[in-house]
């Protein structure tokens, strides 16, 4: 088996690339060993000193270290993410904790009336934004709209990354501004 990797603009990733589906449907943002339990390759993951988050993504897994070098924490990581695929085990322990793992962003807020704005920033974020967030190693959802903020959950590399606030206000925020007069600002969540 041959994994693949690529840096993101995040130093504190790096993207894994198994050569297989990861996550059949969505993507999933494990920031701490409690929230690994339903999933073997993250309990394998978190196993690794310095491993501090993981994410899935439809071919991919994005792991977040501490601190130190890569140099020195890569194999580690690469061997727990061979092992994992080789042991032939499933991503989730159980059907149950696969269905949960989409649910984290089910909870959306804005008002009815909102309804056409909200569906273009979503269209938006869908065709323009995601495609290039997800070949960084990370993924940005919609969370709300609210009184012309667009509130946005930040994944995987985009986590904590250096460069995710001008992604946000001069890449995302000027999009949608471009298309949507009604938007006056973007936010993380």
């Amino acid at each position: 088996m041959f994994i693949q990797t690529e840096a993101t603009p995040n130093p504190a990733t790096l993207k894994f690339l198994p050569g297989r589906s990861v996550m059949p449907e969505g993507t999933l943002d494990i920031r701490d060993p409690r929230a690994a339990g339903r999933s073997p390759l993250a309990r394998r993951l978190f196993a690794v000193d310095g491993v501090t988050g993981v994410f899935y993504g439809s071919d991919i897994v994005t792991v977040t270290k501490r601190d130190g070098d890569w140099q020195h924490l890569k194999p580690a990581v690469l061997g727990a993410i061979m092992e994992h695929f080789l042991s032939g085990d499933a991503l989730f322990d159980d059907a149950s904790a696969a269905a949960a793992a989409g649910e984290e962003d089910a909870e959306e807020f804005f008002e009815p009336s909102d309804a056409p704005t909200v569906a273009t920033i979503k269209e938006l974020l869908e065709t323009r934004v995601r495609p290039a967030v997800a070949g960084d190693g990370g993924d940005i959802t919609f969370k709300g709209f609210r009184d012309g903020i667009v509130y946005l959950t930040m994944k995987g590399s985009c986590s904590g990354c250096p460069s995710s606030t001008a992604t946000l206000k001069h890449g995302i925020q000027n999009l949608l501004r471009h298309f949507l007069p009604d938007v006056r600002e973007v936010q993380a969540v």
